[in-house]
């Protein structure tokens, strides 16, 4: 199954644009908003590669910035535009994060946030990322997300008993327990040491790498059932954890910061 047709397969279900709302799924989304709050300054532009239905980029062309959003899925796509507001300063193109048809050195944030997560070669994501930093304008920012080999190990492989057909079909290294991935598996899986040796060769410097949701896929009963306090609770500890070194393998998505040098 090529990559189109499984990402077509996968999203037509129409899964994605509720995946950042219920409880556990913010997690990720309030924390991938405060470190691009971080370095965010009035009048900067956004551009949102691979921007599924919209999430981020509406939430930040309602905030007042000028947001550009570039998306594959067709079904995506029509999701975001329904989703547009009148006010908002938007666009959305249909397009690859590996071959953008934009100038180089535009943006001052872009983010990645959606495409490292379906690309299955190294040539592919070092293209997107190469991509992505071309883009952006000397000294800006680029948000680049991943989703974490070892917690899908656990999540998927021994909590949704795949283990055997995985070893069956050789998706596990057994040497070294790294799951690979092919585009019928829809998502591609990294480690720490994957991330950063696909962004050797580029000339940037990493500012964070931030574990986005840790376990809280492990505890989606227990996160439903938190009222308004003790959930503000978890993410002030969440928001303090979630760069220690001791800690950030407990996630299932990781998020790379690093600025344009």
């Amino acid at each position: 199954m090529e990559r189109l047709e499984a990402l077509t397969a996968y999203y037509s279900k129409g899964k994605e644009d509720g995946r950042l709302l219920s409880r556990y799924g913010s997690v990720e989304f309030i924390t991938t908003v405060h470190y691009i709050e971080k370095y965010l300054r009035p009048g900067m532009n956004i551009l949102e590669i691979g921007a599924g239905t919209g999430r981020y980029s509406h939430y930040f062309a309602q905030g007042g910035y000028e947001v550009d959003a570039v998306e594959l899925m067709e079904c995506n796509i029509e999701v975001f535009k329904a989703h547009t507001q009148p006010a908002e300063k938007i666009t959305v193109t249909q397009g690859d994060a590996l071959d953008l048809k934009i100038e180089d050195d535009k943006y001052d944030i872009t983010l990645l946030l959606g495409p490292m997560y379906h690309l299955y070669t190294v040539d592919d994501q070092k293209k997107a990322l190469a991509e992505a930093i071309r883009v952006t304008k000397k000294g800006g920012i680029v948000f680049a997300a991943y989703c974490n080999s070892d917690l899908t190990m656990y999540q998927a492989c021994i909590g949704k008993g795949i283990l055997k057909p995985a070893r069956a079909e050789h998706k596990i290294d057994e040497k070294n327990f790294k799951l690979f991935s092919e585009p019928v598996d829809v998502f591609q899986l990294h480690r720490k040491e994957d991330i950063d040796a696909l962004m050797s060769g580029f000339n940037v410097t990493r500012l964070h790498y931030v574990g986005t949701d840790m376990l809280v896929h492990f505890l989606r009963r227990e996160f439903s059932e938190l009222d308004d306090e003790d959930f503000e609770f978890y993410m002030r500890y969440h928001l303090n954890i979630c760069e220690r070194p001791d800690m950030i393998g407990a996630t299932n998505h990781m998020l790379d910061i690093f600025r344009k040098e």
